[in-house]
């Protein structure tokens, strides 16, 4: 695969700043545009105006627009104004405008790859240089790392696996599991 802008930012590995919004996963906002400027420096965004206004108020909602141009190729994303329960807001605030408007500018990035596989809902970027074991190495050390969590933690974790990813690491599920357990069993012993 050539060295172009989105091969770059889509092997960014964002999963250690991805956020949770009920069962929503997203990217902090902060740390796109980090990511964006040292992976793209060039890119640049802009809040699209409806009537001179940063947002658009429609039947169905309101609506912000952000649109990024990384190597000259420009994507935007469109976004209704929505509360915490993904609602749309029937009278938003400049808050709830603003928050929009932050939630359209990471979509829009990640068209440009960086972190779009979350909103695919799997859990690691797809880099080409690495080979499908190397990947799975680092989605098992995750899966050790949340099975010393306990259960609930390895639960969400192999949940946010890519099902493939799952299929070839189920033979090591038994194992983290009963490591999971373990810390739960230790912990009730000294609660």
């Amino acid at each position: 695969m050539s060295d172009t802008a989105f091969s770059r930012l889509a092997a960014v590995d964002c999963s250690r700043h991805v956020e949770k919004k009920g069962k929503f996963s997203y990217l902090s906002w902060p740390f796109a545009v980090r990511m964006l400027r040292e992976h793209a420096p060039d890119a640049t965004w802009e809040v699209r105006r409806f009537d001179g206004l940063p947002y658009q108020k429609t039947d169905c909602g309101t609506f912000v627009e952000v649109a990024v141009t990384v190597s000259a190729v420009t994507l935007s994303q469109i976004h209704p104004v929505l509360n915490q329960n993904n609602k749309p807001i029937d009278n938003p605030t400049a808050f709830d405008i603003n928050t929009s408007i932050q939630r359209a500018l990471v979509k829009a990035i990640a068209l440009h790859g960086l972190g779009l596989y979350i909103y695919a809902g799997e859990d690691l970027p797809i880099n080409p240089t690495e080979e499908p074991d190397e990947r799975d190495a680092i989605v098992l050390e995750q899966l050790r790392a949340a099975s010393l969590e306990g259960t609930d933690a390895l639960r969400k974790a192999w949940k946010a696996t890519e099902p493939h990813t799952r299929e070839r690491l189920a033979g090591e599920l038994d194992l983290l599991k009963a490591a999971a357990a373990a810390v739960v069993m230790r912990e009730s012993v000294h609660a």
